[in-house]
């Protein structure tokens, strides 16, 4: 275990900009992509690498569009249905339900008149390549800790000093004018933290008893614009490029409270402590926008008709972001044996209301796609793709310069990951076909921040964290061609676990856990159905 992770607290010091810069998870919910396209490429998992012939591959694999031979124009429709469930200890279901408009594309064919390169294609999609939908809530019971002994903990490592850490008054803002972490100022101006001679306290003591209450709502999306030429050659080798311009939109809010018995809690305006009950809540709201560019180039070489291979890469797209937060608190202690007059409630703000803005650029992960399909028998497809995704390569830059601190972080909290994709379509007559897919997409989290084995830090007041496990998709679908006319049809489940965490467990060089954070597993279950409608001319 390296020894930068003694105390998030300690790097906090050391890097004082890191409660208004981003963090690793930041990165993370930005570099997801989702199985999304027309219903034909859903209904096979999205195993279209080597088949192209499909609007959707303009964001899989370029060289998808020297198959056409003809303009095709179409689009897609969604309706999601999401049910949420949590548990180990926290009890909660959320189900929601959205209907949105998700692809749509147009291919212009132009035909050279020459036997070696027959055509020239072009086209121009819309894509929603990733959905952040997600609510979920509920409440952890038989609290093992407190946020407010490990803010404790990270503020006393720090070595901030209470006149650093008071509110806004006297023309001193600790927001704008200290290096103090954010959740430290916040903590000790909600009393969730409080001066013990050299150290600060937390709420929970040995004796303290008590649970916990969690919610998580996630909005927004990514939206990609695709501009792609390609052609073939000799009807063998189909090659493409697509230039993606990419808008993001993503908004957070998470709260986490507890309510403690027995705990170590202040009063007399916070001049005294003593044992009592305490209960207290914090909302943190973030958003991130912003645009990106980035670039695909791919092929599709056909040696025999009933075989063939695709290769594709993809560039990290370069996002240009702003992101905004801010939090508050409410709290009420009550100690025991004390008149309530002596007792303390109330609410705090970050600065007051003041909303932190930082302007930064992203890079997200390289990817590269190797494809292979098959036709079977005349009537049937089947199609493999395999994805590599890779995490560790993803950064995060102000001004020019790259954040050494979050690239290291990132370095040691993600690894690559690989994504599989089986599909398949059978021909019942040459109009109707139905088609079934499989796609697993494994966790890019390495088994040491799984395991609770790395301190994990975050940025401004959000100290919670999820850390997804694999995601599942079972696909199936069907589809109609009249002419020059087609629908097609597809339903998709999307299966996915994670693990919310309250805040980061605090661990020693030599791996030894000397506080656990409160955790929930959380299961996604998402049916999903989907038409799309084209014409070919």
């Amino acid at each position: 275990m390296k020894t930068k992770y003694i105390l998030i607290a300690t790097l906090l010091g050391c890097y004082p900009f890191a409660m208004q810069s981003q963090s690793a998870f930041d990165v993370y919910s930005l570099s997801q992509s989702d199985l999304r396209g027309s219903a034909r490429f859903m209904s096979m998992a999205g195993a279209f690498g080597a088949l192209g012939g499909d609007l959707s591959v303009l964001n899989q694999n370029p060289g998808g569009i020297g198959i056409y031979r003809s303009s095709e124009l179409g689009l897609t429709l969604n309706w999601d249905i999401q049910n949420t469930s949590t548990g180990n200890g926290a009890f909660g279901k959320e189900k929601h339900k959205n209907f949105n408009f998700s692809n749509l594309g147009y291919i212009g064919t132009f035909r050279t008149g020459s036997s070696v390169i027959p055509n020239v294609n072009w086209g121009i999609s819309y894509n929603r390549t990733a959905s952040f939908n997600r609510h979920y809530s509920g409440g952890i019971s038989n609290l093992q800790g407190s946020m407010t002994n490990y803010v404790a903990n990270q503020t006393t490592a720090g070595g901030w000093k209470p006149e650093e850490l008071g509110a806004v008054q006297n023309g001193y803002n600790p927001y704008q004018e200290s290096y103090c972490p954010w959740m430290s100022i916040l903590a000790y101006n909600s009393y969730l933290i409080n001066p013990s001679g050299d150290t600060y306290k937390g709420l929970f003591q040995t004796g303290t008893t008590g649970r916990g209450e969690l919610e998580v709502d996630e909005r927004g999306g990514i939206d990609e614009y695709t501009l792609s030429f390609g052609g073939n050659a000799m009807d063998m080798l189909y090659w493409g490029a697509s230039l993606g311009i990419v808008d993001v939109d993503y908004q957070l809010y998470s709260y986490y409270g507890e309510s403690l018995d027995n705990a170590h809690v202040p009063y007399d305006g916070g001049n005294k402590s003593g044992n009592g009950s305490a209960s207290w809540g914090m909302e943190n709201y973030f958003s991130m926008r912003g645009s990106g560019l980035n670039f695909k180039l791919g092929v599709i070489f056909k040696p025999i008709n009933e075989f063939r291979v695709g290769f594709a890469f993809h560039t990290p797209t370069f996002y240009s972001l702003k992101s905004e937060y801010y939090a508050n608190t409410s709290y009420a202690f009550s100690a025991y044996d004390v008149a309530s007059s002596m007792n303390i409630a109330g609410k705090a703000t970050t600065d007051e209301g003041y909303v932190g803005e930082t302007y930064f650029d992203l890079n997200s992960p390289w990817r590269f796609i190797g494809s292979a399909a098959a036709v079977v028998g005349g009537r049937g497809i089947i199609s493999f793709d395999y994805e590599r995704v890779t995490y560790p390569t993803m950064s995060v830059s102000y001004d020019g310069k790259e954040d050494v601190y979050v690239s290291d972080y990132i370095k040691d909290y993600y690894r690559s990951s690989n994504i599989f994709r089986l599909g398949g379509e059978f021909k019942v007559t040459p109009q109707f076909g139905l088609r079934l897919g499989y796609s697993l997409q494994l966790s890019p989290f390495t088994e040491e921040i799984r395991n609770d084995k790395l301190n994990v830090v975050q940025a401004g007041t959000t100290l919670s964290y999820t850390l997804d496990d694999n995601i599942q998709y079972i696909t199936a679908g069907l589809g109609y061609r009249y002419k020059a006319f087609y629908v097609d049809m597809a339903y998709l489940y999307k299966t996915r676990k994670s693990t919310f965490h309250a805040y980061s467990p605090e661990v020693e060089p030599n791996g030894y856990l000397t506080g656990v954070s409160p955790t929930a597993k959380i299961t996604d279950n998402n049916h999903e159905v989907v038409l799309s409608v084209g014409l070919k001319f």
